[in-house]
């Protein structure tokens, strides 16, 4: 038993030392493993071509879930793919699906075949000059690497992003890592604080360069749309999704984007047109149900203007309560499966329900998304921000408001979500003590964000004040004896 033990803990050291889906996401606490698996489904069953990359992080997923022989035929099927459509660099292509192998022997406890693994992982390595005993960090490992952590939490882009940046290095025509570069700063870009979206057209002109090597992307083409969109340039933008709705019309990622375009356009009839062709492709997908959330949401927000919508005798308010419930139907059925990742949908359910006055509902998603741990620095802030606006405005509850806002102001991150958590915060401290100086909790409040400012004086003045009135307060003790030390 000693040995046996002694013998697997030797093998975990090489094993760590891999290259490979069990060494890149390996915090499977922070992905949605049965979305992702359903992703993939809905991927190999639209693919023209079948990609050794599906199987091999079908089998991640599958021995994550326990299903180590649905694995080994997944790596089985990766291999099979790979001899037929890469002969040529057959060694260069194998490195990642023989380090997933010898992972999911070991989780077997069959470490005699784990073993036979790293073994042809280090007869790989030697054709490669830079390897190490077990990992080559040659284009096609970064390629895989990129694309793996692209399909798996947002957490990951950034990594993803120079994954491809270092295989384009030696293959800058490779055209698969080309799509990867460009979808990973799009979707950068969309997040609010990455150095990224101070920079929105790095993806253009990337996604352009998709397009140089393969004109007929239609995916690419529609990428390039909503950025443009974003610039006004409607023209060529419509013009592009035109095309590619020509080119691709039954590829479901054409068609969702196609469809965000149409939103964000003003059509939401032609937007959902395209979104139940897609649905029938796809029938499962979070993204569609999240677009079809939007849509509806955008007819409703429209409806509410109308003041008959609040008459129930009017057909005018029928209507209103068929989006609503159209609207909490598809985000609840964007975010059931990815409770861990897909936040937007979560919120966007929450606000929804907080508008139609179902507070203990939209109350509890609140706690559930404030319990999330790994997750992106905005979404934690949005969380923060939605959170205190629903406590500051339905529940009239200032203070644990003001306590949200200054969670979201703690996170370290300069997004639109900090800004609007400090909006608040300010406008209602400010408010607070002009009605009573003497307000501990707005002195506490203003103590804190000077001191996240850097304005460690005045921090100072504020906890000395706040402490004249409340002189227990352990908190602000605290924060007044660190910045007196770093005075």
């Amino acid at each position: 038993m000693v040995n046996s033990t002694t013998q697997k803990d030797a093998l975990k050291v090489n094993l760590d030392q891999l290259q490979c889906h069990f060494t890149w996401t390996s915090k499977k606490k922070t992905i949605d493993l049965d979305d992702m698996k359903q992703r993939l489904e809905d991927t190999i069953q639209t693919s023209v071509k079948p990609q050794a990359r599906f199987y091999n992080h079908f089998a991640f997923i599958n021995c994550q879930q326990g299903k180590y022989e649905e694995a080994i035929q997944n790596l089985k099927e990766a291999e099979k793919i790979l001899k037929e459509s890469h002969g040529d660099d057959f060694e260069k292509r194998i490195l990642v699906t023989y380090g997933n192998y010898a992972w999911v022997y070991y989780h077997m406890d069959r470490l005699e075949e784990a073993q036979s693994y790293l073994d042809k992982l280090e007869t790989v390595c030697k054709l490669f000059p830079e390897a190490s005993r077990f990992a080559a960090m040659i284009p096609e490992v970064y390629g895989e690497k990129g694309l793996s952590l692209l399909k798996s939490a947002g957490q990951y882009y950034e990594e993803a992003k120079e994954c491809f940046k270092k295989a384009l290095e030696k293959d800058p025509d490779n055209i698969e890592w080309n799509v990867g570069y460009a979808t990973v700063l799009y979707r950068l870009e969309e997040f609010s604080g990455t150095p990224e979206s101070h920079k929105p057209t790095q993806s253009m002109k990337q996604l352009r360069r998709v397009l140089e090597l393969d004109p007929d992307h239609a995916e690419a083409m529609v990428l390039l749309a909503l950025k443009l969109q974003e610039l006004s340039q409607e023209g060529e933008a419509s013009t592009l999704v035109e095309r590619a709705l020509q080119k691709s019309p039954d590829h479901p990622h054409v068609l969702r984007y196609a469809a965000k375009f149409y939103r964000i356009k003003g059509d939401v009839e032609r937007a959902l047109k395209v979104l139940k062709t897609a649905m029938e492709i796809t029938p499962n997908s979070t993204f569609l149900h999240h677009q079809f959330g939007l849509c509806y949401r955008k007819k409703l927000m429209s409806l509410l203007k109308n003041p008959l919508s609040k008459n129930p005798s009017n057909p005018a308010f029928q209507q209103k309560v068929e989006l609503i419930k159209l609207c909490k139907s598809h985000f609840k059925n964007a975010f059931k499966p990815r409770p861990l990742t897909f936040i937007k949908a979560q919120l966007d359910f929450a606000g929804i329900c907080s508008l139609n006055e179902e507070f203990p509902e939209a109350e509890k998603i609140y706690t559930n998304l404030l319990k999330l741990k790994d997750i992106r620095p905005e979404n934690r802030q949005a969380i923060c921000l939605q959170a205190g606006l629903f406590q500051l405005f339905q529940k009239r509850a200032e203070s644990k408001a003001v306590a949200l806002f200054l969670e979201g102001m703690k996170v370290n991150y300069n997004s639109i979500e900090r800004k609007k958590c400090r909006e608040n915060l300010e406008r209602i401290a400010t408010g607070r003590l002009r009605r009573n100086p003497r307000d501990t909790e707005a002195l506490g409040a203003l103590g804190f964000l000077h001191q996240l400012d850097g304005k460690k004086r005045k921090a100072v003045e504020y906890f000395e004040k706040a402490l004249q009135f409340d002189q227990g307060n352990e908190e602000y003790l605290s924060a007044l004896c660190e910045l007196r030390l770093s005075i």
